[in-house]
């Protein structure tokens, strides 16, 4: 199959549904997530605390997003219609087939349910069988526990430790742990993260 470059579209599965991002997400978003800490913790600032911060978070990433940079998707719980967190496609390459899934949140209301483990096979699926992809990874703060767990339920495989590779907004730096899933790995894959959702 030929690798083709990724565009806005909807991908929607039983419990969630991944649409473009747009300012019209933004007061749900601030709902899920605004001024929670923990929530904002890793993703490289401090926690919007009023809807004016998270929307300039959000326009900064639909500035990439213009300029090629990001694919973002708002994650609407569909069971109530509201936005609950943004995930990216994010680094793509088509020559070399691969991209980067990342700069994702939730509001915490969501962690350990099934939003992320669909959000993930929706955007998994999407790469590896309508784009052509041959890789996809996806990376996290070495000190982000609760991410590297996260990823590793996926299926997705430990691939190393890049050592200082970013400055935190704190001064320190960041070692950054990397994960990837082939697309010979993705039946395997595939089959585990539909297993997880019919479990409950």
């Amino acid at each position: 199959m030929p690798t083709t470059m990724p565009a806005p579209v909807t991908l929607t599965g039983h419990h969630v549904r991944l649409e473009p991002l747009t300012t019209d997400h933004l007061p749900d978003l601030f709902a899920a997530g605004g001024g929670d800490e923990e929530v904002w913790r890793w993703q490289g600032g401090p926690a919007p605390h009023t809807q004016d911060e998270l929307g300039e978070k959000l326009g900064a990433l639909l500035d990439s997003a213009a300029r090629g940079t990001y694919i973002p998707f708002a994650v609407v719980h569909r069971s109530t219609g509201r936005a609950v967190g943004w995930t990216t496609y994010m680094d793509v390459d088509v020559e070399n087939e691969r991209l980067e899934i990342g700069w994702t949140w939730y509001g915490r209301a969501f962690w350990r349910t099934a939003v992320n483990t669909e959000t993930k096979l929706l955007l998994l699926t999407h790469a590896f069988e309508e784009l052509g992809m041959g890789r996809v990874q996806l990376k996290t703060d070495h000190m982000n526990l609760r991410s590297q767990k996260a990823i590793a339920r996926l299926g997705a495989r430990r691939e190393g430790v890049l050592r200082r590779h970013r400055l935190r907004p704190d001064g320190t730096w960041r070692d950054t742990v990397y994960f990837s899933i082939l697309a010979d790995e993705w039946p395997a894959v595939r089959e585990g993260l539909g297993a997880r959702l019919r479990s409950g």
